[in-house]
């Protein structure tokens, strides 16, 4: 068995030496997100953190560099790419107090081998033309046949849609989702296609009323002129399961398993999972920090409040394969 790695936080980041170190980082987030940290963190600790963004292939190019990786973490979001890594045998356990104490039980693995930074909640949005306040208000209310031909929502496949339908199976079992994802289809105004802003202009073009999104792609919308009206198009509405909380998914980072700096990768985990990093972060995506104490930027808090579901997302990874395949019996896309 092996043993987790447990390194005692330092004091302050100020007081870590200032000698010639590095942290080398794989990220599925483009770095500039993340530069105001990495470049936070150098400042205090004198220790260098190196990027290297990827569009894909994460996993295979671990396994190709085997045990001469120069990664020490890696930086990804959905629960199901962490737990893709994690199952691969690409990680290795890795804690501390500081770390036990920044990140809620939820939004952790058991087994110490990835750490949540922030999350995102899946939402509907509402068209301000044709949708009444209070109208949405539970997942299982989008298989209603009330809202037959009102819906858009991105390919069912997508590790988005796949999260949502593994918490509905979690709570239904295969039956209850897969008349879930039946009644869900019967209501779709188009096959499933694009992302989830093209939902978004979707209802601003008048094709369907209510879309299944990310609550951050509200705040890229808002950042481009042509987009913005589509976004001021909607409401958010944050619809929960019934007797449960919203869903939500997370951006998180793991401790590869070769890590040539694990002390160095260690630090840089505990400062990012620090309440005043993470609502730094939070902030440049639009999500929502989880550290104890911490708060959204103030237009993500415009947004709305909720509470969010609770089971711990290593349930709903283990969902995964069931959940797609229950996609695909029912040709969810087709």
């Amino acid at each position: 068995m092996r043993k987790t790695l447990m390194i005692a936080a330092a004091a302050t980041l100020a007081a870590a030496p200032l000698a010639a170190q590095e942290v080398n980082v794989y990220s599925y987030r483009q770095p500039e997100l993340i530069a105001p940290l990495t470049d936070a963190f150098t400042e205090a600790t004198g220790i260098e953190v190196n990027v290297a963004y990827l569009e894909k292939g994460m996993i295979e190019r671990l396994q190709a560099e085997g045990r001469r990786t120069p990664a020490d973490l890696v930086f990804t979001v959905d629960i199901s790419r962490l737990a893709a890594i994690v199952d691969a045998d690409l990680t290795q356990p890795a804690a501390s107090d500081t770390l036990i104490a920044n990140v809620p039980e939820q939004y952790r693995d058991p087994d110490n081998r990835w750490w949540g930074l922030t999350t995102r909640a899946r939402i509907v949005y509402a068209s301000k033309e044709r949708v009444a306040e209070g109208e949405v208000t539970t997942y299982e209310d989008l298989a209603d046949p009330k809202w037959k031909g009102r819906i858009c929502t991105r390919s069912g496949t997508h590790a988005y849609n796949v999260a949502l339908t593994s918490a509905i199976l979690n709570y239904y079992g295969e039956d209850g989702a897969k008349d879930w994802l039946e009644g869900v289809k019967a209501n779709l105004a188009r096959k499933p296609q694009g992302n989830d802003r093209a939902q978004v202009k979707a209802i601003w073009a008048g094709e369907c009323d209510i879309a299944i999104g990310y609550t951050y792609y509200m705040g890229k919308m808002l950042e481009d002129p042509e987009q913005a009206q589509w976004a001021n198009s909607v409401n958010i509405v944050f619809p929960t399961f019934e007797n449960a909380g919203t869903h939500v998914n997370i951006s998180g980072v793991a401790m590869t398993k070769y890590a040539p700096n694990p002390e160095n990768a260690l630090k840089l985990m505990e400062y990012l999972t620090s309440p005043e990093a993470q609502e730094i972060y939070a902030t440049a995506n639009y999500e929502y920090p989880i550290a104890p104490g911490s708060k959204p930027d103030d237009l993500v808090a415009s947004w709305g409040s909720f509470v969010a579901d609770d089971v711990n997302l290593m349930t709903l990874a283990a969902n995964r394969s069931a959940a797609l395949k229950l996609i695909e019996i029912v040709d969810f896309d087709g």
